[in-house]
């Protein structure tokens, strides 16, 4: 064991490294961030972050994605994800476009990027809801792709589609075709057999090495190339896990050789990990408290959320504007047909 330990060790660069954290706890993160050490922080973020602003998960009975796609007779419900039944059939999508508002979870990591400390969000969802927190484009990597924009899958073409108008298309039950050479729009998400963006892995390859915090949120790290991302910190980079349960965790045998990018909690070796075992909002809202942010946070949600609603009183008003004039133009008398 130790001749195959020190084998992977020199030629692999696994090994031991110095503890960062004076403790394995969410205190021992905080305290980690205010000493002013940590200045380069990625989260990895999956669907857990957004399941509290009512997005269901894929699979729960009565209540998950795919249950709730009966009404639609998909062939089976992964039907939704598939390029070649999109060609064919879009209406089913718009249960993605129902309306939501980003979390406690999505406003603490808009508060790491004010602070001057998020590097950046690689994140598996593909709600947007980041984006409306107030992240941008460069500020994530949306490695299952993104509804926020849509492309013509014309070769020659390409043309660019704003969200809006995803959304007017499907809602009409329309295929969205373009404008300009009538070939298939497509959402810019991942559909099953379909590569991840190019830019997933270009970026990982200069941001994870450079990482001095990894805080893993929401996801059960079991789909790859995604969860392999753990694996590429710094071997003396703490890595922080808010999740409802413990994931990501190292292969036994990888253990027992002491080596490997897993999670480790429970070990007599562990040095960097910490699995905070709670709602992904309740993470956030301990280690903002720890931080001394969590007021700060508290009342960033509050006013978020009330231009949201306030904005979506003016949009629905609108449209209620518009469906009466269409109403009013419904009842007009016809033109007398010549005979």
């Amino acid at each position: 064991v130790d001749f195959l330990r020190n084998l992977f060790s020199s030629t692999l660069g696994l090994g031991s490294a110095d503890k960062v954290l004076d403790e394995l706890t969410l205190d021992g993160v905080a305290r980690y961030i205010k000493s002013g050490k940590c200045k380069n922080i990625i989260c990895m973020v999956g669907a857990g972050i957004s399941t509290s602003a009512g997005i269901p998960d894929f699979r729960s009975p009565g209540t998950g994605l795919y249950a709730n796609l009966q009404k639609y007779n998909l062939p089976y419900p992964e039907a939704i994800f598939q390029i070649d039944y999109f060609k064919v059939r879009s209406s089913p999508c718009c249960f993605l476009f129902d309306f939501y508002q980003p979390t406690i979870c999505h406003y603490f990591m808009k508060m790491l990027k004010d602070k001057g400390l998020l590097k950046r969000c690689y994140t598996q969802n593909i709600d947007t809801l980041e984006r409306v927190a107030g992240l941008e484009g460069d500020d994530l990597i949306e490695a299952h792709g993104t509804f926020y924009t849509s492309h013509c899958v014309s070769f020659c073409c390409r043309k660019e589609y704003n969200l809006d108008w995803m959304k007017e298309k499907i809602f009409s039950d329309d295929i969205p075709r373009c404008d300009k050479c009538s070939s298939l729009v497509k959402p810019d998400i991942v559909f099953f057999g379909e590569n991840l963006p190019v830019r997933f892995f270009t970026s990982m390859k200069m941001d994870f090495p450079r990482c001095d915090l990894l805080i893993v949120m929401g996801t059960s790290l079991q789909v790859q190339p995604f969860a392999g991302l753990v694996g590429r910190v710094s071997k003396s980079c703490p890595r922080l896990l808010i999740n409802m349960e413990k994931a990501g965790q190292a292969d036994p045998l990888f253990g027992l050789l002491g080596f490997g990018g897993g999670m480790d909690f429970d070990s007599d070796k562990a040095y960097r990990d910490v699995a905070h075992i709670s709602t992904c909002d309740d993470g956030c809202l301990a280690l903002a408290d720890l931080l001394g942010w969590k007021v700060e946070l508290e009342e960033l949600v509050k006013q978020e959320h009330a231009q949201i609603d306030s904005q979506d009183k003016k949009e629905k008003a609108g449209g209620k504007s518009e469906a009466a004039k269409s109403s009013s133009a419904s009842v007009a008398p016809e033109p007398k047909k010549e005979e």
